[in-house]
């Protein structure tokens, strides 16, 4: 089971550890911003509950899954000449090199479960990503509304937050930089190399050559 699924078992614990490490030091900060307006803290299980923890975990999370959705879609028709993360030039149809296995069920099926199918993945992020946008703003306006409460202000819709300068800043801090990281891989792969990676064409491979 480790030799066939370390990287997901990898990458799940340390998904798990940042995130535990984000959840303490949050409760800190945020701890520390209650007592400097004379309101108790709040318990890990509180904390976790808050707008704050809510707000800071899935901005995050919605621009990855931005990134990652965008980067899949505008891969299937734009290329990127030398570069390990693009698709060679000019675009080829799929070569008939599969594994020997059992044909996806979505597949033997055909009809719309085959269209679905075939863009299954892009779908899946962009689901993610909605989820993830509606959970960032519902825990942002409870953020916003807890400190709106702390300086005793009238508290403000959800409209009306969603509207606000304040959310968009969270927003979109998080999704220039998901864009950049993208640009600096596909530019990047085109002159450096990473021996054995699949995401590095061959260290002998020359410049010019898009793909792996």
């Amino acid at each position: 089971m480790w030799k066939r699924n370390s990287l997901s078992i990898v990458l799940v614990v340390l998904a798990l550890a940042f995130m535990a490490g984000q959840a303490a030091t949050g409760l800190h900060v945020h701890n520390q911003e209650l007592a400097e307006h004379g309101v108790g803290p709040l318990s890990l299980l509180g904390y976790l509950q808050s707008g704050h923890f809510i707000s800071a975990l899935f901005e995050n999370w919605e621009s990855e899954f931005l990134q990652m959705g965008m980067y899949v879609l505008l891969t299937v028709k734009l290329r990127q000449a030398g570069s390990a993360e693009s698709r060679p030039l000019p675009p080829q149809q799929e070569t008939g090199d599969i594994e020997p296995g059992p044909t996806p069920w979505p597949v033997r099926r055909g009809g719309l479960w085959l269209r679905l199918y075939s863009h299954s993945l892009s779908i899946a992020f962009a689901v993610l990503f909605g989820a993830s946008f509606a959970l960032h703003l519902c825990g942002s306006w409870r953020a916003e509304l807890a400190e709106r409460a702390l300086r005793g202000e009238f508290p403000i819709s959800l409209p009306a937050h969603f509207a606000s300068a304040q959310f968009w800043f969270e927003s979109l801090q998080n999704w220039q930089s998901e864009f950049l990281a993208v640009l600096m891989l596909v530019v990047l792969t085109i002159w450096l190399r990473e021996r054995d990676s699949p995401q590095s064409k061959p260290v002998r491979a020359p410049h010019s050559q898009t793909g792996a």
